[in-house]
């Protein structure tokens, strides 16, 4: 397939965008770690916070040229919806895969630490997979249904839901395959153990078919936002 300049710059937008995702993850959970003085909580919350003003902010920015998916569930969901060419899935995947990498390596670059690093946080369980079912069917819901409505309070939506499921949700609220990937190469507090994302990718997929399928059928008589 040759790449097109429209689709070469949809692909740059979602490489950007989501390195500085994944920057902002990492990132803002090492500084978090380091000034809550052992307090888990407070560093959660930190971390938390700054993920979902980061997120805002980026789709805000890059959600005019690419859709601003920084997730495959979202480009997977949105070609299911008709709203992606099927051709274009593997690209925006491939994009974002090398943006979540690339964002982890300059987060570590920023605080001084090995550029890529195996996680030894253990997050396994039937728990955190019905975690992460959870935080993904969220998710997509948000997406579909605000898409669908209210497309200009998307970004807000988005990033106020992420916020709170990194409180509701056992397992934090990963919701993204290539956040997940890329997050077991961080040995730091935002970090997954590799052995583990495997798991929790597969319930991430569960979820977001799910959604897909609900509110598909919630939204079938609400017009898309690029037809209305």
């Amino acid at each position: 397939m040759t790449l097109g300049p429209a689709l070469g710059r949809r692909m740059v937008a979602e490489g950007l965008g989501s390195a500085f995702l994944l920057a902002v993850v990492v990132g803002s959970g090492i500084m978090a770690e380091r000034l809550a003085g052992g307090n888990v909580a407070l560093a959660l919350l930190a971390n938390a916070i700054a993920t979902g003003a980061g997120l805002a902010a980026l789709i805000l920015t890059f959600g005019a040229v690419s859709g601003a998916h920084f997730n495959p569930l979202v480009s997977l969901s949105a070609a299911w919806q008709g709203q992606l060419p099927a051709a274009q899935v593997l690209p925006y995947i491939a994009a974002q895969l090398a943006g979540a990498f690339a964002g982890v390596m300059a987060a570590h670059a920023m605080f001084d630490l090995p550029l890529l690093s195996a996680s030894l946080h253990v997050r396994t369980g039937p728990s955190q997979w019905w975690s992460e079912f959870v935080a993904s069917f969220g998710l997509l819901g948000v997406i579909i249904g605000c898409s669908r409505s209210r497309p200009g309070a998307t970004p807000f939506a988005v990033a106020a839901y992420i916020t709170a499921a990194y409180w509701f949700t056992g397992s934090t609220s990963f919701a993204n395959p290539a956040l997940t990937l890329a997050r077991a190469a961080s040995a730091t507090f935002a970090g997954i153990r590799p052995a583990d994302a495997p798991a929790f990718i597969l319930a991430q997929l569960a979820g977001a078919g799910a959604a897909t399928l609900l509110f598909r059928w919630l939204y079938r008589t609400v017009p898309d936002a690029a037809s209305s």
